[in-house]
C-alpha cells in the first residue's frame, strides 16, 4: 500500500510517499511543492494544484493522508490561507478518486514521535529513525508529510480500508 502524506501551504506545500508492506513503512519519495511567494494567493493555489496533480500521477498512491491546519487565536488569516491550500489537496486526490485520511497535527506528532507537542526538528529526526533513513538535506514541510504518511499507516482506519480493498480486489477478479 503507497500512502502520500500532504503538509499544506500557499507557497510551500510538503509531500511525503511511503510504502507499507507487512506493517513496515519504506521511503519512497518526499519534498516541497513551491509556488511564487509574490503572486496573489489564486495563482499560488492553481500553480501548487497543478504540481500536486502531477505528483499524484507520478507516485500512484493508494491513499492521501493530509494534516489538517493548527488554528491558534491570533493568526487568523494564515489559518484560513492554509485551508485553502488543504482544499486544493482535496480536490487534487478526489480527481483522481484517492480515500482521504485527515489528521491534526497533534495527532501526527502524537503518533510519530510519542508526544503530541514535538516540533518540526523533534518530528523529522523520530521520522528519520522511523524510515532508516537520513532526511537533515530535505526541508521540515517535507518531512512533516512523511509523518503525516506514517500516522495514517498507524490508525486503525487503514487496517478496515486494506480489508475492503482486498475485497474489492478479490471480487473484480472473479
Amino acid at each position: 500500500m503507497r500512502i502520500l502524506g500532504i503538509d499544506p501551504g500557499t507557497i510551500r506545500m510538503g509531500f511525503g510517499a511511503i510504502d507499507i508492506d507487512s506493517g513496515d513503512a519504506s521511503f519512497v519519495d518526499c519534498g516541497v511543492l513551491q509556488a511564487v511567494q509574490r503572486d496573489p494567493i489564486e495563482k499560488r493555489l492553481v500553480q501548487i494544484f497543478d504540481q500536486l496533480v502531477a505528483l499524484i500521477e507520478r507516485v500512484s498512491p493508494d491513499v492521501v493522508a493530509i494534516e489538517e491546519p493548527f488554528v491558534v487565536q491570533g493568526p487568523r488569516k494564515s489559518a484560513l490561507a492554509v485551508g485553502e491550500a488543504r482544499a486544493i489537496a482535496l480536490l487534487a486526490a478526489t480527481k483522481r478518486d484517492l480515500p482521504i485520511f485527515q489528521y491534526t497535527p497533534t495527532k501526527v506528532r502524537q503518533t510519530v514521535a510519542g508526544y503530541g507537542g514535538g516540533g518540526k526538528e523533534q518530528t523529522q529526526q523520530m521520522v528519520s529513525l522511523l524510515l532508516d533513513r537520513p532526511l537533515d538535506a530535505f526541508p521540515l514541510d517535507a518531512s512533516d508529510a512523511l509523518a503525516v504518511a506514517i500516522c495514517h499507516s498507524r490508525h486503525p482506519d487503514l487496517l478496515g480500508f486494506i480489508e475492503e480493498t482486498a475485497t474489492t480486489k478479490a471480487g473484480r477478479s472473479r
